[in-house]
C-alpha cells in the first residue's frame, strides 16, 4: 500500500518555545527540564520534570482539540476506572504562538503498540470495563467530530480507496468484511461519550497491566462501535471476546460495525504511515486481525 508522510507543522514547535510559554504563564514550571517526547500527526508532546508533561499543537485542524479535551477531560476524569491526561494548567495563545495549549499529568509507562499488556486477557477486561464507564450519553454541546462516531457507510468512500491498494486475495476478503459491516443496522441509540481515537498508541501499559488510555483529541458523541474497534487492534479472537462480555451491551450488530471500524481505520493507517513505522505496524496487525 502506499504510504503518504503524516502533515506538516504549521507553526515551529520547540522546547525553546515551550519554556517562552511556561516562563510568560506558568513560571513556576517554567525551571522543570524540558524534553521532546514525540512530535506527532497533531502535537509537540515534551516531558515537564517528573510529573507533567506539555502539549502543544502544531497545526489549526489540532489546536481545536486540545480546547476538546481542556473543557471535557476534567468532568470525564472522575468517573473513568483508568487515568485520563485531564489538563492540570492551561495555555493561552500569545504573539509567538497562535493556540491554546495544555501542561497535564505525566503518566508513567509505555503505550500498547512497543509494550503489549503482560496479561492480554486482564487488559481486555480492564479496557472493556473502561469502554463501558466512558460510553453514556453524550450532552447536546458535545464536540462533533466529521470522521469518528459517524454512520460506518459514511467512511465508504475513504475504505474503497484503501481497498484499492491491498493485494487480490486481501482485498476480496476485506470487501467482503466491509459491505458485511456497511449493511449492518445502525446506532440508533443517543450519541455516546467516546474517545474517538482508541488505538495502541494512546492506552499505556506500565508494569505490565494497561495504566491510562491518553490523546482526547478525537473526543466526540455518537456511534460507540468507533471506539469498540481496538477490539482488533491488540486482542485475540478470544481476548476480543472478553472484552466484549465486560463491556457488556455490544449487540451482534454493534460488534460487527466495529469490525468494520477496525477495517477503516487499519486502511487508514497504513495509507498515512510513511513517516510513522510505528502506526504502519498498527494498521498491519490491525488489517491481519480484521481479515483472519
Amino acid at each position: 500500500m502506499t504510504a503518504h508522510r503524516m502533515p506538516a507543522a504549521e507553526v515551529s514547535v520547540s522546547v525553546e518555545l515551550v519554556r517562552r510559554l511556561l516562563d510568560g504563564q506558568h513560571p513556576d514550571l517554567a525551571g522543570l527540564p524540558i524534553e521532546v517526547l514525540a512530535n506527532g500527526w497533531d502535537n509537540l508532546v515534551c516531558r515537564l520534570g517528573e510529573e507533567f508533561l506539555v502539549r502543544l499543537p502544531r497545526r489549526a485542524a489540532a489546536a481545536g482539540l486540545v480546547a476538546h479535551e481542556q473543557r471535557w477531560l476534567p468532568e470525564l476524569a472522575g468517573r473513568l476506572p483508568l487515568p485520563v491526561p485531564a489538563p492540570v494548567r492551561v495555555g493561552r495563545p500569545t504573539e509567538e504562538y497562535p493556540w491554546a495549549w495544555s501542561v497535564v499529568p505525566y503518566f508513567p509507562g509505555r503505550i500498547a503498540a512497543q509494550a503489549e499488556p503482560d496479561d492480554p486477557w486482564s487488559a481486555a477486561t480492564a479496557l472493556g470495563g473502561f469502554l463501558a464507564a466512558l460510553h453514556t450519553p453524550a450532552p447536546t454541546e458535545a464536540p462533533v467530530n466529521a470522521f469518528r462516531g459517524i454512520a460506518l457507510a459514511a467512511r465508504a468512500e475513504g475504505v474503497q480507496a484503501g481497498l484499492a491498494h491491498l493485494g487480490p486475495a486481501d482485498r476480496t476478503t476485506a470487501r467482503r468484511i466491509w459491505e458485511a459491516a456497511a449493511a449492518t443496522p445502525g446506532w440508533d441509540g443517543p450519541p455516546l461519550w467516546l474517545h474517538g481515537d482508541l488505538h495502541p498508541a494512546n492506552i499505556l501499559v506500565h508494569r505490565g497491566r494497561i495504566s491510562a488510555v491518553i490523546d482526547f483529541g478525537d473526543l466526540t458523541g455518537g456511534d460507540p462501535a468507533t471506539d469498540l474497534s481496538v477490539a482488533w487492534m491488540l486482542f485475540t479472537p478470544q481476548q476480543r471476546a472478553a472484552l466484549r462480555q465486560a463491556y457488556g451491551r455490544a449487540d451482534d450488530a454493534a460488534w460487527e460495525r466495529a469490525r468494520g471500524w477496525a477495517l477503516a481505520l487499519a486502511l487508514v493507517f497504513l495509507s498515512h504511515s510513511a513517516d510513522n513505522p510505528l502506526m504502519r505496524g498498527v494498521g498491519a496487525r490491525t488489517l491481519r486481525a480484521v481479515l483472519k
